[in-house]
């Protein structure tokens, strides 16, 4: 399992919808790049460059990140995006 350090998250893409809200289908290059992804990991936090980092993520939750932040990874078939807490907008209910 991967185990992120600091204050690094990792998480999982969940799919891009293939359907518009009006039921029209996306075509492949037409689908944006998901930007809610699912938490399966949490770094401890701590001090990060001076400023004490609280981790208010927790595995399970569904985020909003920045749209290009993070590092892909792919691990044992899966793909992940590793990224910092400041790189999560918001918790999506």
């Amino acid at each position: 399992m991967l185990k992120p350090l600091n204050d690094r998250v990792v998480l999982k893409m969940v799919e891009a919808q293939e359907t518009t809200a009006s039921g029209i289908i996306l075509a492949g290059a037409a689908k944006e790049k998901p930007e809610i992804a699912e938490v399966v990991a949490v770094g401890p936090g701590g001090v990060v460059d001076g400023n004490k980092i609280e981790m208010t993520v927790k595995e399970g939750d569904k985020v909003i990140m920045s749209k290009y932040a993070g590092t892909e990874v792919k691990y044992q078939g899966q793909e992940y995006v590793i990224v910092r807490m400041g790189d999560i907008l918001a918790i999506v209910d």
